[in-house]
């Protein structure tokens, strides 16, 4: 959401703002509207102020005897006139908050400008593409040929873009949302949070999934939606509150399922579990002071990128073009790692600096050293990293000749001490 006072004060750089984002000119709108309402409220207050007047000459008439006609006739005319303009202040409110929840977030000066993914720049790569000495075989591949990864009997189950998984690949799975869900709660300073996997619409509308993107969401009869991520819960915990400077970044990690309709990638990543309606990930959230959110968002985009680290995995970061950041964020970098059996770069992580984005839907803020309330905090997530996705390029990256996937040191434990993972009979 945007502060009306920085359009107000900055019209033509709000509107060069929305202009990266592919939107038209919005501001002469939103301020015609803003001054037409406060207008209507300036005639209120004077309303209530001559209503105020009359009342007291009505009781002082009303002591003295005298007739009180045609001061109640005033006062009831004022009340009727106060109504209307109170009724049309608020419909304009309403046609503010409807145009400003729809506009993106504004995006960070150093996000380059471009019209899709092809626009994202390359911050860094680690490790260069596995290069196998026999033909790498695709995650759904290794899965189907093993009995272990099974897509048809979970198409049968719930439909498309569900996935079986069993024995060692189960195993795995757990072993890996486990083995970040430890990393990042032990050595990066994140506190573990179970959420509840169902939210009300406030909670939704307060990270901005509505009312642009509830086709998104899978929606109960009771009027609550199934979470797209963790964020949503980690990230409203501080909806409608004032936090105490001092206990600021608060970091909080998550795993849980995640549940998405994919509306709108008919046709994309069909084979295999890519692309998925249920899928487990760690998600980071962080809640900080706004001159803490840019070095957080980079500590965050470490914490994810070491994950990657650990398991072996070759990666890049990329920073988002402007046609390519999220709604909600000011600043993303994507996490892309290598999958030898697709030959391509696929997203694993996506970090973001949401700024006071969020928090001013959330009205979510903070108090200074003084006590006082010093503004909106600020709000980032991540993905630390998405599990399904860590289980398929584990898969590709560590497969073996004979169909086996190797283990990396640090997620043997999680394994009772295995190696390897048996995949051929």
């Amino acid at each position: 959401m945007h502060d009306i006072k920085l359009i107000r004060a900055e019209p033509e750089a709000f509107d060069g703002a929305m202009a990266r984002r592919g939107f038209a000119p919005q501001s002469a709108r939103i301020l015609a509207l803003d001054t037409e309402r406060r207008a209507e409220m300036t005639s209120q207050q004077t309303m209530l102020a001559e209503k105020k007047k009359l009342s007291e000459a009505f009781g002082r008439a009303r002591r003295t005897g005298e007739d009180t006609a045609p001061l109640t006739a005033q006062i009831e005319a004022l009340t009727g006139a106060i109504t209307t303009a109170d009724a049309k202040a608020t419909a304009l409110d309403a046609e503010i908050l409807g145009i400003l929840e729809a506009l993106p977030n504004i995006l960070d000066a150093a996000v380059p400008d471009g019209a899709d993914e092809t626009g994202n720049v390359t911050l860094k790569q680690v490790g260069e593409p596995t290069l196998l000495n026999f033909p790498a075989k695709q995650h759904f591949e290794l899965g189907e040929a093993s009995g272990l990864m099974e897509f048809e009997r979970a198409a049968k189950l719930a439909g498309a873009r569900f996935t079986i998984l069993r024995g060692p690949l189960a195993r795995l799975a757990r072993a890996l949302g486990q083995f970040m869900l430890d990393l990042h709660t032990e050595q990066h300073g994140y506190q573990e949070v179970e959420v509840p996997l169902l939210v009300n619409a406030a909670t939704a509308y307060g990270t901005g999934q509505l009312p642009k993107f509830e086709e998104d969401l899978f929606k109960t009869t009771d009027g609550r939606y199934l979470i797209p991520t963790a964020e949503v819960p980690l990230t409203n915990y501080v909806r409608d509150e004032i936090v105490a400077g001092a206990q600021l970044p608060i970091r909080s990690a998550a795993l849980s399922p995640c549940f998405r309709s994919e509306a709108g990638s008919a046709g994309r990543d069909t084979r295999g579990m890519l692309r998925q309606h249920q899928f487990y990930k760690v998600e980071l959230v962080s809640i900080t002071a706004p001159d803490q959110s840019e070095a957080e968002h980079e500590r965050m985009t470490h914490c994810a990128e070491r994950v990657l680290e650990l398991l072996e995995l070759p990666y890049r970061r990329l920073l988002l073009c402007s046609g390519d950041t999220g709604f909600g964020s000011s600043r993303t970098h994507d996490l892309e790692v290598w999958l030898p059996g697709q030959q391509a770069w696929r997203e694993i992580s996506s970090c973001s600096n949401m700024r006071d984005f969020q928090a001013r839907r959330m009205n979510a803020r903070y108090r200074g050293a003084d006590g006082k309330p010093a503004g909106n905090v600020h709000t980032l997530n991540g993905s630390g990293v998405a599990v399904g996705r860590a289980l398929i390029a584990l898969m590709e990256n560590h497969q073996t000749a004979d169909g086996n996937i190797a283990i990396p040191a640090p997620l043997r434990p999680y394994l009772g001490g295995a190696d390897m993972i048996a995949l051929s009979a």
